[in-house]
Order: structure tokens, then C-alpha cells, then sequence
């Protein structure tokens, strides 16, 4: 039986490839509005990171989330991600 290709993505901070369910999602949508995506498939344009606190906080310190996405995101989303780990 052929095993099926598992698809990668990057964390935005490390630059590390990790399976989907190892990493977490921030999207802005079309209206602009940024939230944390818990499935993983939500339309709009997404960012990855990975499940580290000090990912978290280093892409908090260096507006990271606010460069990828080309809006400005508020500390609520950061301290949203840090619950989800």
C-alpha cells in the first residue's frame, strides 16, 4: 500500500517545517480581522508558529505576526496563542 505524502509547513519564527498539527494558525480574513484558526483550514491569509511559549513571545516582540500578515495585531491574539499550547 502506498503511504501518502504528509504536506509541511514553516513556523514563521524558527523557519522549522512541522506537520500541521504541531504548529498553531493566525489568519486575517478579508474584512482585516485576525484571529487564531483552531481548524487549521480557514480562508484568509495565515500564518504558522510553532507550539513554544518562547516562539510565542519572540514573535510578540518582534511584530512578526503584524509584518506577515500586513495588519496590526493586538496583544489578545498573543496571549490567545499562549493559552493554546
Amino acid at each position: 500500500m502506498k503511504t501518502r505524502k504528509v504536506p509541511l509547513r514553516m513556523c514563521a519564527v524558527t523557519r522549522e517545517r512541522f506537520e500541521k498539527k504541531e504548529l498553531l494558525r493566525v489568519v486575517r480574513n478579508n474584512n482585516g480581522e485576525v484571529f487564531v484558526d483552531d481548524t487549521l483550514k480557514a480562508n484568509g491569509r495565515g500564518v504558522y508558529l510553532k507550539k513554544d511559549i518562547d516562539v510565542i513571545e519572540k514573535a510578540q516582540k518582534g511584530k512578526l505576526l503584524d509584518k506577515h500578515l500586513e495588519v496590526s495585531v493586538g496583544d489578545e491574539i498573543y496571549e490567545l496563542l499562549k493559552t493554546k499550547i
